[in-house]
């Protein structure tokens, strides 16, 4: 059985590479998985750009696992030597823009939730979610289908992890910060320079270190990483503006981490946005103690996902190696789709039945 979705899902695959779906524009790979589902049964549901199904004998009395990946791509790296939306298999690599990140782990995710589709009395629902605008963290994507998908007890997320249990992610947040003075003339004692002011909070934002750590990425890590002020030579600013990169561990909600910001610095501090969430799931839980049994080895993501979108425990797993994703010549080895489905319904098993 697993034979048969493995060479299904490579020739999706394969489809799906050979059109672009670029974040925002995944309108024809949409199509191609909505038609995919049809054809194999799954009843689809679709959203905008995101298609979803449930396990045919769905019981509204059962908890139900998210299964998630998306099919949005970044454009292509500047440095690629093949045809991006050529999707060739030389020397067991199957090769084009978006096999590894993540059209990988979403056909392998597809097969597993097929796999189970048509069994009965299963310990939990499955949902299958496959969507878009995951490469920018867009809204039309995972959050905006969420509500439509019911309850949900736990997710499982397609990411390039080489099949070993990401159980913490990174949360991000970036601050626009601004430190206000006085305008004044440079050449007599007068106005009050915004820069200085600006200076000692960066100092803060360098320094400061917050009292809870993470067990798996160690302190909140904070960088300063754009600075802005003054019109002219001989003019006192009246403000600096400066931008702070912030990646939350799994330690803190981003809202507390602003919170605390905001009580040691003088400057206006305004978050772009708190929604990407850091999430962790414990060791003992059900799903990363099958992986474990199966030899795979669990570690902290430090790139984000559609798992920070997220208020659901859950994990990130997955074939193929986060190295890879927006290289050149992406790749993906066609044993690792393979080994993907396999393991995705081994660990499955081990929960489900």
């Amino acid at each position: 059985m697993t034979d048969k979705l493995a060479a299904e899902s490579i020739d999706l695959l394969q489809n799906l590479i050979a059109i672009p779906s670029y974040s925002r524009e995944e309108d024809k790979t949409a199509y191609i998985l909505e038609l995919f589902f049809s054809e194999h049964g799954l009843q689809p549901k679709r959203k905008q750009n995101n298609i979803w199904s449930v396990n045919h004998h769905y019981d509204p009395q059962k908890p139900t696992i998210l299964l998630n990946s998306h099919h949005d791509t970044v454009k292509p790296n500047p440095g690629y030597t093949r045809n991006p939306f050529s999707s060739d298999i030389e020397d067991g690599k199957l090769y084009g823009l978006g096999s590894n990140d993540a059209g990988g782990c979403l056909v392998s995710l597809i097969a597993a939730f097929r796999y189970f589709y048509d069994k009965r009395d299963l310990k939990y629902n499955l949902c299958i979610a496959v969507t878009a605008e995951e490469e920018i963290s867009g809204k039309n994507g995972i959050e905006s289908l969420v509500p439509d998908l019911g309850p949900l007890d736990f997710a499982i997320v397609g990411e390039p992890t080489l099949m070993d249990l990401a159980i913490a992610e990174r949360g991000l947040m970036v601050l626009d910060c601004v430190a206000h003075g006085k305008a004044g003339h440079a050449a007599r004692e007068e106005g009050e320079n915004a820069i200085y002011k600006a200076i000692k909070d960066i100092d803060w934002f360098r320094t400061f270190k917050f009292p809870k750590e993470s067990e798996l990425f160690g302190p909140v890590k904070m960088s300063v990483t754009v600075i802005n002020a003054g019109s002219q030579h001989n003019v006192v600013p009246a403000e600096c503006t400066f931008t702070v990169d912030v990646r939350v561990t799994d330690a803190y909600r981003n809202e507390e981490v602003v919170d605390m910001i905001k009580q040691h610095v003088d400057c206006d501090v305004i978050p772009r946005s708190t929604r990407l969430k850091p999430s962790s799931i414990s060791k003992d839980h059900p799903f990363v103690q099958a992986g474990l049994a199966l030899g795979r080895k669990t570690y902290g993501s430090p790139t984000t996902s559609d798992q920070a979108l997220l208020d659901i425990t859950s994990v990130k797993i997955g074939p193929g190696d986060s190295a890879r994703s927006h290289m050149a010549d992406e790749f993906i080895y066609v044993d690792e789709i393979r080994e993907g489905i396999e393991l995705y319904v081994k660990i499955l098993e081990k929960l489900l039945l």
